[in-house]
């Protein structure tokens, strides 16, 4: 005997929202879908700090400073951490209008707009929104069915409308919106400072690495190496410099004016009509306050919590099967007929039972203003 029982199965919210981000570690992390490059970029780093702390540090730091490698590490340490969590961190998704939300927001704007003449374009879906005097259009997004909140944008890449949008970066493999601009912003600051500083250092090696392999007691004709290597350190940061320390520099003018690259891109704030930056306090260090040391927004998206979901499955339950209503307990012979024969009424007949009309088949039903044919007597058809 099979019994369907009902068994829920516990899902977690991350697994079924949309968008092109992956999630690891059980939706603790999240990250866009293209990573490749985030990976060159963690080779990059790896690779040049690692040849850095094996060859030049030893030298530098008997012949200058033990100092030396001391502060690589801590520049080292400080940019691998800010860029895991820009890397891992939900940049400010905003969460897609539910179905019964997006109706609503529906109706609201036929009701708004009315009914449009068949042939004609629709109007924008826009509202408006009033910051510091200033009008600001709230635009509403066809993807996630919402009106995005101010300097919200919907990133093409990931699929979602993410808060305070700056850019996508492939380098770090996210985006980059309100929720872990700081810490991209002290990345590649801190990126800056660690290149700058291995690059330098380098070329003091260089100079000096003739007699440096010698006085360590390195192995013979080592030096030769270490400076392929170290020539080889410099060229990947000679390039590196130009992009690194160019982004950071861009990046701080954004920062002392409060504006992000997709308002400076567009334009949003210095175009023909000379808009004034309503995000903007007028002062570089009120600026550079709020978006490096403001209080940071949790994150609206409920990646970890709990679907549940039923799927039947089917149990094999063994049970004694006893005598049942419906199954004759007489067996065929003369005992059985002997059993029928005391269940005979006493003038003869066998009782019927008495079935409605429903329940008797088609055949046997009776139509209105039939009467019923006595049966011939049952026990005298016995024998």
């Amino acid at each position: 005997m099979s019994v369907m029982v009902a068994r829920k199965k516990v899902v977690r919210k991350w697994e079924k929202l949309p968008g092109r981000n992956t999630f690891c570690c059980d939706g603790r992390i999240m990250m866009a879908r293209q990573k490749g490059i985030f990976y060159l970029t963690l080779f990059l780093i790896l690779g040049t700090c690692a040849l850095f702390f094996a060859f030049e540090c030893r030298y530098l730091a008997v012949q200058l400073s033990p100092a030396i490698p001391v502060f690589a590490a801590v520049l080292f340490l400080f940019a691998m951490a800010t860029l895991l969590r820009t890397s891992f961190s939900d940049p400010g998704v905003i969460p897609r209008a539910l179905p019964d939300e997006a109706a609503f927001i529906e109706m609201e704007i036929e009701a708004t707009n009315g009914t449009v003449p068949q042939g004609q374009r629709p109007p924008p879906r826009i509202k408006n929104f009033q910051i510091n005097n200033q009008i600001v259009k709230l635009k509403y997004c066809y993807t996630c069915k919402i009106f995005r909140p101010p300097r919200a944008s919907h990133c093409s890449i990931c699929d979602n409308c993410v808060e305070r949008f700056d850019h996508h970066c492939p380098w770090v493999g996210n985006c980059v919106g309100k929720r872990n601009y700081r810490y991209f912003y002290l990345f590649i600051l801190s990126l800056s400072l660690l290149t700058i500083y291995i690059f330098t250092f380098n070329i003091v090696y260089v100079a000096l690495s003739e007699s440096g392999c010698g006085e360590l007691g390195l192995f013979p004709g080592c030096s030769r190496s270490l400076t392929l290597l170290t020539v080889l350190e410099v060229l990947i940061c000679f390039f590196t410099l130009w992009s690194v320390v160019g982004l950071t520099g861009f990046h701080t003018f954004l920062v002392a004016l409060n504006q992000t690259t997709n308002e400076d891109i567009k334009g949003s704030w210095t175009g023909k009509n000379r808009v004034q930056n309503p995000y903007s306090h007028g002062n570089i260090v009120k600026n550079c306050c709020e978006v490096l040391c403001g209080p940071l927004p949790p994150s609206v998206l409920d990646r970890r919590g709990i679907l549940q979901q039923e799927e039947g499955t089917a149990q094999e339950e063994s049970c004694p099967r006893g005598p049942s209503a419906h199954e004759p307990t007489a067996a065929p012979g003369p005992a059985g007929r002997a059993e029928e024969g005391s269940a005979q009424q006493k003038d003869g007949s066998v009782p019927v039972p008495s079935l409605s009309k429903a329940e008797m088949p088609e055949e046997k039903q009776l139509t209105s203003g039939e009467l019923p044919v006595p049966s011939q007597d049952a026990g005298r058809a016995e024998h």
